[in-house]
């Protein structure tokens, strides 16, 4: 209740002080007396919630004054409203408002700079006065504001004045609080957080996208900074169109509480909005710039979600290493037994058994090379040429150079002939020595290495200066999180985003264990002279496979970077050693069947990181330029045809710059001249199929220009790869099922025909896939659906704005700390885990089949 005679007493104070002052003495008469202002309307009391018109002008100034008391605990806001019909910005009105701790000033009509020096002006302006609070110690407390209105206007400027006490001023948790703030007119209110809320999450949500907003959160202090030249000054902030969300720990704020600021821009480009062209200098915006608000602050989640959400995460992808142990433990009881009932036998390819004997059986003449010698007594000696016809030394012989066999001018025509069989068989391209050639695989591991080490330490330097930017600065808008489900764990503002990716180190560490296993005892068996080790089943070369488990982990690594703070420079992390991996993965799958020709590491790696190059010009280019789509599109379908050219072939078509006259003439001879049927049916039903792939990608993105081509480049190597895995796999079905035929009236060999038994020579290889690698093709195939359609569901998007992005951010949907995309992290690492073991283990039925009953395909 207000004091009467005390608020009496200082209403007629300016006038006691003014008659009690001493007068001046008067001038001489004939001195001309200075032009001086005529005195100014002294201060009068004031009601809240009642409106004050008036004018004012050079000569006139009025001063409004307002009390009220303030008691402890209680929180009262005071707010200003004036208003002037004058739109001269040459001669304002000025207002000033004086408290106890502060003054805050504005003009009307109040002027916005924009873009390209645009202007726009607001003859309604209303601004929060900042509010003392009152405490037990000091008792209730009168505060008294001055409010003073004036103008340099010659012919005088009239103006409406309101001042207003704020009813809802402070926030409450889990109330949802409606308001409406324009450029002119912003908003901002008091949040105290209660004693049992350690963390908060601020929602404000609007039904209108534009015009665009500020959401800041400032510290208590005046003045508060709310206004769009200042609101960046102070605090942490976002944009928004739709929706906003930002989480706020309390101990980041010493007086546990804070103000929740919102501003509205003049203009829309912040939010991705179009550029307005006016067609007047200066216009009034009120009416088109508002915005209505709903802001809520629910409690976020508390610490023991945070530990049960790591322990999960260790504990779903720690059951793949019992699961494995399991496994293993299983197939060591069974080759126990096999190894007590001496069931040891090999398959010679039409289906009956025999022992483990370098067998003397009849081979067919055309695919005698690499075939075991019929001389061969001795079951512990490696006599074929699929291992360079040497005895088994150590792999690490630094004597031993591909030079020594490969360069030699016989061996080279010696290619010609084999490679362009009609019929090839796994021994035709398993000729080279097996020391060599797993030298030449284990580069592929080390390069890998190198490659992760310089790559990744940049990067991880790189996003810590980006957390470190957005901590210092408060600029939200410089990461693309998920905000509806983004939570903080020290400096880290996703910590989930980063603990999702812990399934892609683990696993892609288990398969290095499982494949060091295997290494081991493929070893153990070369050391042993195993003949079935040397001279049975696919040749054992495991470099690709550690390299494919170190991308596998480096992709977690640099993908928890990119989620540090993820946005439109830095997405290439997260795709880098994806495009890896499904190189990797093409590159094995291909070397499986052709161990002698396959790729270098040196070439492999320089193509991925051309792969790389041209994914960041497309992301830095390739929004708006056609030239590059252009250039793009010319590479990809000339290095599809290269490529392809390279796969038919063997190897054994040279790419030079007589390229262009051989194609000319293969293709005058074959198909004009006279159409033949392809002599590799097979291989060219592949080559047809991704050819047309691959040039429907380039002819989409030639029409659609993507915007984030980082996603379509990905896209493409993931189509290759899976196209080829299913021609690998439907080749491998069909030839368990129909067998592969061989007709042995005619060998063709150093270019001449040499006659066989007129008999036709029948080779079956029955193929199968075993229970093993069904079951990961089968889990592959679930998971990555799964695991895709947890992809699509943008959250955000760095192709667009900020705010933009915002308005796709969902809530969390696992134990309230992982979303969408943390779910797709879990997945698609397990689905690449499966896709590596169906690679790993998709030819253990042929460990028991001769290299010259494996047919290449």
């Amino acid at each position: 209740m207000l004091d009467y005679p005390r608020l009496a007493l200082l209403c007629a104070l300016p006038w006691l002080l003014l008659a009690s002052a001493p007068r001046r003495p008067a001038q001489p008469a004939a001195q001309p007396l200075a032009p001086r202002r005529a005195p100014r309307d002294l201060s009068r009391c004031a009601d809240f919630d009642r409106v004050y018109s008036g004018v004012v002008s050079l000569s006139t100034e009025n001063i409004y004054s307002f009390n009220y008391t303030s008691q402890p605990g209680q929180v009262n806001a005071v707010r200003v409203h004036v208003s002037s019909s004058s739109e001269n910005l040459d001669f304002p009105v000025l207002v000033v408002v004086r408290q106890q701790k502060g003054v805050l000033s504005w003009q009307v009509p109040l002027l916005f700079q924009g873009l390209n020096q645009r202007s726009y002006s607001y003859q309604e302006v209303s601004r929060t006065l900042c509010p003392s609070e009152a405490t037990n110690k000091t008792g209730p407390l009168e505060q008294l504001i001055f409010v003073d209105v004036a103008s340099m206007a010659p012919q005088g400027a009239q103006y409406k004045l309101l001042v207003t006490k704020i009813k809802h001023f402070q926030l409450r948790t889990n109330v949802a609080f409606h308001f409406t703030a324009s450029p002119s007119q912003p908003q901002y209110f008091l949040y105290k957080f209660p004693k049992d809320v350690d963390s908060v999450i601020i929602k404000v949500v609007s039904e209108m996208a534009y015009p665009c907003s500020i959401v800041s959160i400032q510290n208590i202090m005046c003045p508060v900074y709310d206004l769009d030249h200042n609101v960046e000054f102070n605090g942490v902030y976002q944009s928004m169109t739709k929706k906003a969300a930002i989480t706020l720990q309390k101990k980041d704020f010493p007086g546990e509480q804070f103000f929740v600021v919102f501003v509205i821009k003049p203009e829309d480009y912040a939010c991705g909005g179009s550029f307005f062209i006016q067609e007047k200098e200066n216009q009034t915006w009120n009416l088109q710039r508002t915005k209505n608000l709903k802001v809520t602050i629910v409690p976020s989640i508390k610490g023991s979600v945070y530990v049960k959400s790591i322990l999960l995460s260790f504990l779903i992808f720690f059951s793949f290493y019992l699961g494995c142990l399991l496994v293993a433990f299983v197939h060591y009881v069974r080759f126990q037994r096999k190894s007590i009932d001496g069931r040891f036998c090999s398959s010679d390819g039409s289906g009956n058994m025999a022992m483990s004997h370098p067998i003397a059986a009849t081979t067919p003449e055309g695919s005698n090379y690499g075939a075991i010698d019929e001389s061969s007594s001795s079951p512990g000696r490696q006599v074929s040429s699929s291992d360079g016809g040497q005895p088994c030394q150590s792999d690490t012989d630094s004597s031993v150079e591909e030079s020594d066999f490969d360069t030699m001018p016989d061996i080279e025509s010696d290619k010609n002939i084999i490679r362009t069989k009609m019929f090839l068989y796994l021994s035709d391209l398993s000729r080279k020595d097996r020391r060599i050639v797993s030298k030449k695989y284990k580069i592929y591991f080390w390069n890998i290495i190198t490659i992760a080490v310089f790559y990744a330490l940049p990067v991880i330097q790189l996003v810590i200066t980006y957390q470190t930017v957005v901590n210092v600065t408060g600029n939200q808008d410089i990461c693309y999180y998920n905000f509806l489900c983004a939570h903080p764990l020290g400096v880290l503002s996703a910590f989930n985003n980063i603990l999702s990716n812990l399934g892609h180190v683990l696993l892609g560490f288990l398969f290095l264990l499982i494949v060091l296993r295997r290494d081991i005892l493929h070893r153990r068996a070369l050391e042993a002279k195993d003949i079935f080790a040397m001279e049975y089943g696919i040749p054992k070369h495991f470099g690709l496979f550690y390299a494919m488990g170190i991308a596998l982990m480096m992709e977690g690594v640099l993908s928890a970077c990119y989620h540090v703070c993820p946005n439109y420079s830095n997405f290439q992390f997260d795709t880098s050693f994806m495009y890896m991996i499904a190189g990797l993965c093409m590159l094995k799958l291909y070397q499986t069947r052709h161990p002698d020709i396959n790729a270098s590491a040196y070439s492999a790696y320089a193509s991925f990181a051309v792969v790389i190059t041209l994914t960041v010009l497309g992301v830095v280019f390739g929004k708006n330029d056609v030239w590059f789509w252009l250039i793009f599109s010319a590479i990809h379908i000339l290095a599809s045809l290269a490529l392809s050219t390279q796969i038919y072939y063997m190897g054994r078509f040279k790419i030079d710059l007589g390229i262009f006259r051989r194609a000319t003439m293969v293709v005058y001879t074959d198909c004009i001249q006279q159409c033949s049927r392809p002599l590799y049916m097979d291989r060219m039903v592949l080559l047809i199929i991704g050819n047309l792939v691959n040039w429907s990608f380039a002819l989409f993105g030639l029409i659609y220009q993507p915007r984030d081509f980082a996603s379509y480049m990905l896209g493409i190597f993931i189509c290759n790869l899976l196209l080829y895995l299913a021609f690998y796999i439907i080749m491998k079905v069909r030839v368990g099922a129909r067998g592969w035929a061989v007709p042995g009236a005619l060998h063709q060999a150093a270019g001449s025909a040499l006659p066989v038994s007129p008999l036709t020579l029948q080779l079956r290889s029955l193929e199968k896939v075993l229970p093993i690698p069904l079951f990961c093709i089968v889990a592959t195939a679930v998971v990555w659906s799964a695991a895709l359609y947890f992809f699509f569901q943008n959250l955000s998007s760095w192709e667009g704005s900020p705010a933009e992005s915002r308005e796709k951010n969902r809530e969390c949907i696992l134990l309230d700390f992982f979303d969408d995309h943390d779910i797709w992290h879990f997945l698609s690492a397990t689905a690449l885990f499966f896709s590596f073991l169906v690679l790993l283990t998709l030819d253990d039925d042929r460990d028991m089949v001769r290299r010259d009953q494996i047919p290449v395909f």
